[in-house]
């Protein structure tokens, strides 16, 4: 390698250090980002995660107003049957979840009824650590079942990041992977490439990384060529993620937090980046008290969000290749408490939107009458959910992941 090349390398080693992701490094993110095309995976199906903190009440969710015991349990929480979104005769969806009852009615949403696990807890911290393990032992391990799937899924260099959580939250355990990072940002501002100093310094900077990314290849200069490949695929990625405009002020996203957040991975999505698992979370769903109104307000920002975020991948025509699900750590108890809210419970709904094999209920609602210590009982393990999403969804073997004896429950159109 000659002197100058030598220099060169090095000076732009130093730049390269200068790019950041809010508190992360970014020279390990932007490496690993190239062309979707080339990662393999622009057309691969996509998953997003979207965790209700705090154990929302699925009885006020998917609501059982036909059933004699719903009325008998609630009194002051019941919810009348003429403003509850039909899905049967007997089972419908709260008031407030209007959008989520026309992407029903298009086909496009189920709803897995009683899902759990055996010997429930209804400890916040211990519920979310086996959700987010899928390990319902003690000692569950350092490592979440999506940062497990990532840690399995075929990756090569300059592949984009498999896994990004969207929020303002530290990483979700979910997410929590032994072999790869998975950045957690709040904002696109974040995946940006920022180079630091002045005006003169940032456009000297940006001029070494663009002399390296045009370098011929040079077989003789292995050092150099790895140069050169890195940089050009993160220099490549942080222009497309520049190129990623900020939300027009005609957005058709309400104004939520979790509407926006979405919003940033619909963006990411249409964009063509390789990032198979999106994750972020919506908070406030712990309604010891007064839930009526509280309740309403967030399944009514959790509807109208999701339903904007399917409408923005529909019109760009991607909408066939994303699925979200929901879940929280666990349901809330059938009988409401004297404070106007509930207490923990355990089974409750989950809700699958995309290209959905069987629109509306999977599985019988769980009895009103024979309860676990006042609490539902489960009927479907919540593995088998995640069984389907792994290995039918994302083509991430099952097994590893999640231990044996888990069948996937088909939720999802095959290819």
């Amino acid at each position: 390698m000659s002197p100058n090349r030598r220099a060169f390398l090095k000076s732009s080693l130093a730049a390269s250090t200068l790019v950041s992701m809010g508190a992360h490094t970014v020279p390990g993110f932007l490496s690993r980002s190239a062309r979707a095309a080339s990662a393999g995976s622009a057309n691969g199906r996509v998953l997003v995660v979207v965790q209700l903190l705090g154990g929302n009440d699925g009885l006020n969710t998917v609501v059982p107003h036909g059933l004699e015991g719903y009325p008998r349990n609630r009194r002051a929480l019941r919810l009348a049957p003429g403003a509850i979104h039909k899905i049967t005769k007997e089972i419908g969806l709260h008031p407030s979840m209007g959008q989520m009852a026309k992407l029903h009615e298009d086909g496009r949403l189920s709803v897995i009824q009683g899902v759990g696990y055996p010997n429930p807890d209804r400890s916040h911290f211990r519920s979310m650590e086996i959700w987010e393990t899928a390990r319902v032992e003690n000692g569950a391990l350092e490592t979440g079942w999506l940062g497990r799937a990532v840690d399995a899924l075929p990756t090569k260099a300059g592949d984009d990041f498999r896994a990004v959580q969207i929020g303002t939250r530290s990483l979700a355990l979910a997410l929590k992977a032994k072999r790869t990072e998975i950045p957690s940002v709040a904002s696109l501002e974040q995946f940006r490439l920022q180079l630091s100093g002045s005006d003169s310094d940032r456009r000297a900077e940006r001029d070494a990384l663009d002399q390296i990314a045009r370098l011929d290849r040079d077989a003789n200069d292995p050092l150099l060529g790895f140069m050169r490949r890195s940089t050009l695929s993160a220099y490549d990625s942080s222009k497309r993620l520049e190129q990623l405009a900020p939300a027009s002020a005609d957005s058709k996203y309400p104004t939520y937090g979790l509407a926006k957040r979405l919003e940033l991975i619909a963006q990411i999505i249409k964009a063509g980046f390789g990032t198979r698992i999106f994750y972020t979370s919506l908070d406030g769903f712990d309604t010891h008290a007064n839930q009526l109104g509280t309740h309403a307000a967030l399944l009514n920002e959790l509807s109208d969000s999701i339903a904007a975020f399917h409408a923005d991948l529909a019109s760009a025509g991607e909408s066939d290749r994303v699925a979200l699900m929901t879940f929280s750590e666990f349901g809330r108890r059938v009988r409401e408490n004297a404070s106007l809210g509930t207490d923990h419970g355990a089974a409750a709904p989950v809700l699958v939107v995309g290209p959905v094999a069987k629109p509306g209920l999977v599985g019988e609602h769980p009895s009103l009458d024979d309860l676990d210590d006042g609490d539902l009982k489960h009927h479907t393990d919540f593995r088998r959910v995640y069984a389907e999403l792994l290995e039918n969804w994302l083509g991430c073997p099952g097994a590893p992941v999640l231990g044996t004896g888990f069948d996937p429950l088909p939720l999802l159109r095959k290819a």
